[in-house]
């Protein structure tokens, strides 16, 4: 029995989904623990580029996927990436928690109100993930299975009738998307009723107890793959805050969002970008704001699979993923864009930082990094072509330098090197 964790060390978009549509034929159920459809994975596959963003990666493989507890669902979104995956075998394959949380309409206004209210943006998706997790911890949600019980429209009516929603909706901007369950800027229980119950009975087969399920799967020595939505330090705890998402993001979640105990884990694998993104406002030591990090953007594609939004691009930096190995447990890293760098004849890698009076730093205290700067090695690039090399001795020198350094300053070992968003460009590196 394996209980892997797949964690993105950065700042999200470091290329877990490849990962994690790669490993899952080793696994028996893929297993998605928090986030909602305010992340994306981009899978390659069969020569289509496929986005998910509720619906774990494995699918693509034939493997049970599950939505654990700790996931919020967004029944339109959920839905629609059904429709998309019907030909996997999607209805069989699919495990959704009865204790999800749900994604409803005016958790999408607030989200958006806020966000535009705010004269320091976080940059937020306005997918409504923030105010459902507020209403989760407020005691104040619904979840999936509240909409199969008998008094299902009264506790709809109760949770709808919040005057403070209510207040706040009415001083809404245009959102025509919402008309639908807007009455005179009042939420409209009736049709929110009717739509959420067509939802479920669309869903009712695939809907389990999580835990139950997950610890039968240990209990029967099945492997388990869990898949991590967003990096490291958007984490709501451990992260760049305010500018995180609204969930647990490293690997000690995987527990929580699924209903097992921390000792079933057995190894935590680390997706780490060549290079660093990320999408929204908060502080970014490394970022480029010059020709090298319009040249990478543009090499990487790196416009978020959400949103669509241009991420911001900065070089490596270390201090940031080796706190990332040490708060997730980190066994081994997958280094992801490796090929974005070979157009880049010299690159850097942000070894530490100095404070506002000059003080080294070599160990990230989150809330401080908006005053670091960063302080580098500079290496010499290799300039060729890596996208169709599958072997690690062919690689280039430079390049082989370059990842031995990342090695030696994160503290864990790269086990396999992706140079292509496709699965079959992957290459095994022995340790």
């Amino acid at each position: 029995m394996s209980c892997t964790v797949v964690i993105g060390t950065q700042w999200g978009d470091e290329g877990k989904g490849k990962i994690v549509d790669l490993l899952s034929p080793k696994y028996d159920a893929i297993v998605r623990y928090q986030g909602g459809n305010n992340a994306g994975h981009t899978i390659v596959f069969n020569n289509k580029k496929i986005v998910l963003h509720l619906i774990p990666s494995g699918i693509l493989q034939n493997k049970e996927c599950i939505l654990g507890n700790g996931v919020v669902i967004e029944p339109n979104s959920l839905l629609y990436e059904i429709n998309e995956l019907k030909n996997y075998n999607v209805n069989e394959l699919l495990k959704i928690s009865t204790q999800s949380h749900i994604v409803l309409p005016y958790h999408q206004m607030l989200d958006n109100i806020r966000e535009q209210k705010k004269s320091n943006k976080i940059g937020t998706t306005g997918r409504g993930i923030g105010p459902t997790y507020e209403d989760k911890v407020s005691r104040n949600g619904l979840r999936i299975c509240d909409i199969g019980k008998k008094n299902f429209k009264d506790k709809l009516k109760d949770i709808v009738d919040d005057q403070l929603k209510n207040d706040l909706i009415s001083k809404k901007m245009e959102f025509t998307t919402f008309d639908r369950y807007d009455v005179e800027y009042k939420i409209n229980v009736e049709n929110l009723y009717n739509d959420l119950s067509k939802f479920y009975e669309k869903i009712e087969k695939n809907i389990i107890n999580c835990s139950k399920k997950m610890n039968e799967l240990i209990k029967e020595d099945k492997n388990i793959l869990f898949e991590g939505a967003q990096g490291t330090f958007l984490d709501v705890d451990h992260g760049t805050y305010p500018y995180v998402t609204s969930s647990n993001t490293i690997s000690a979640a995987a527990c929580i969002g699924s209903g097992i105990g921390p000792t079933m884990i057995s190894e935590v694998i680390g997706i780490t970008k060549a290079y660093t993104t990320r999408v929204g406002s908060g502080p970014f030591p490394t970022e480029l704001n010059n020709q090298y990090g319009y040249s990478i953007r543009e090499k990487g594609h790196e416009y978020g699979a959400t949103t669509g939004r241009e991420r911001r691009v900065g070089w490596f930096d270390s201090v940031l993923v080796k706190k990332a190995v040490e708060l997730n447990g980190i066994s081994e890293i997958v280094l992801t864009k490796i090929d974005v760098l070979d157009i880049i004849d010299s690159i850097n890698i942000c070894t530490s930082y100095h404070d506002e009076d000059g003080k080294i730093i070599y160990d990230i205290d989150v809330n401080e990094m908006e005053h670091y700067k960063p302080i580098y090695e500079k290496f010499p690039g290799w300039l060729n072509s890596t996208e169709n090399i599958d072997k690690f001795e062919d690689l280039p020198e430079n390049m082989k330098n370059y990842m031995n350094r990342i090695e030696e300053l994160i503290g864990a070992k790269i086990t396999m090197i992706s140079t292509n968003p496709k699965r079959e460009n992957i290459i095994i590196k022995k340790v």
